[in-house]
């Protein structure tokens, strides 16, 4: 069964030397249009205090379904797959559930 629970995404991008910029411009699209999504909580965008290049995207669904909906999204496809990703070094994405202790 798909898990139900809130699930928060943590994309580390290191982005190619000179490209930080039109990264960010991009994003601003894709962060506009995230929030539109029925299922986003949130999407946050964080820049490393030690090396420009590096952008931490921190994102939260409602449930996986969500997730799933947004990489599905036409903007998604457009902007991150289409464009943002040939800008990039490196890419790791971490899908996480928070923890609740009673």
């Amino acid at each position: 069964m798909e898990n139900q629970n809130p699930v928060h995404v943590f994309a580390t991008w290191k982005v190619k030397e000179g490209e930080i910029e039109t990264v960010l411009n991009l994003l601003e699209t894709v962060q506009k249009e995230s929030g539109k999504e029925k299922g986003n909580l949130f999407y946050k965008i964080h820049q490393s205090n030690s090396d420009v290049n590096t952008l931490v995207l921190f994102e939260g669904y409602t449930n996986e379904a969500a997730v799933a909906a947004h990489r599905n999204s036409a903007h998604f496809q457009e902007f991150v797959l289409g464009k943002i990703v040939l800008l990039l070094e490196n890419r790791e994405i971490v899908l996480t559930t928070p923890v609740h202790y009673l």
